[in-house]
């Protein structure tokens, strides 16, 4: 069994021996595609340093947060594109708008967001998306933006099935993650109306860890516990649902 995590911060962990661990938990459960999104300015070493121990198991992605957009924003975006030359990027990410925290900085988000998508435009690359109270704003700005090649992943899907299917509509994969097991999130009914041929999987590490490990630390070797929920909505085995989410994320990253 191949499972493919398509969203994980995993390289958070700073204790070498811990992370090893974790590693090591992943290979034992079959999760051995691992694809990284970048944050920040900070978290281009910690991923880059991942991508060298772990060449054949973690993928790189580069993009600035949108909680991490900030009055200097242009600048910061100007060294993250800069560090894109000369290193393998899959995916430009994560990327999109937060209106949870903030919503003081949406106009410098949705610039932020605007200027990224260009970027993916530009290299060729899907991006993946962070949308957090923000289905309006985002799909907004995707219409305006819409071109032939524009595909990604709406990660930690969490909306209704209008929202499911628009985002499907405008070329982007449901990133499906640690939500989908718990029982007053709804999202499970929303995914028995979506093709799996629309779904990936990711953890989200080291947030919203799945049942039965809800309220801990999350770590991308918790994806079984997210495929076997997927499993048990699609009527499928866990193997099924691998096979075909891997081949997804193969299908959106080109690798």
């Amino acid at each position: 069994m191949l499972l493919t995590d398509t969203h994980t911060h995993q390289y958070y962990e700073k204790d070498l021996d811990k992370r090893a661990a974790q590693m090591q938990r992943c290979f034992d459960n079959g999760v051995k595609r691992l694809f990284l999104p970048n944050v920040d300015l900070a978290s281009i070493a910690m991923i880059d340093e991942m991508v060298k121990t772990y060449p054949e198991n973690c993928f790189a992605m580069a993009g600035l947060h949108p909680c991490d957009v900030k009055d200097n924003y242009q600048e910061i975006l100007a060294e993250i594109y800069q560090c894109i030359a000369g290193r393998a990027i899959y995916a430009i990410g994560e990327i999109g708008i937060d209106l949870y925290w903030d919503k003081t900085t949406l106009p410098i988000q949705k610039e932020a967001f605007k200027q990224q998508i260009e970027w993916a435009k530009q290299l060729d690359l899907p991006f993946v998306i962070h949308c957090r109270e923000a289905f309006d704003e985002v799909f907004e700005i995707l219409e305006e933006q819409r071109h032939e090649k524009m595909r990604g992943i709406f990660h930690c899907f969490t909306g209704d099935l209008v929202q499911a299917k628009r985002a499907i509509d405008l070329g982007f994969y449901l990133g499906i993650g640690g939500v989908i097991t718990y029982k007053k999130a709804g999202l499970d009914l929303v995914l028995a109306d979506v093709p799996i041929a629309n779904v990936v999987l990711e953890t989200d590490s080291p947030y919203l860890a799945p049942v039965p490990f809800r309220g801990k630390p999350n770590e991308s070797s918790y994806l079984v516990h997210v495929a076997q929920k997927v499993a048990d909505i699609y009527g499928m085995s866990i193997e099924e649902v691998a096979e075909i989410t891997t081949e997804n994320s193969k299908k959106i990253f080109g690798i």
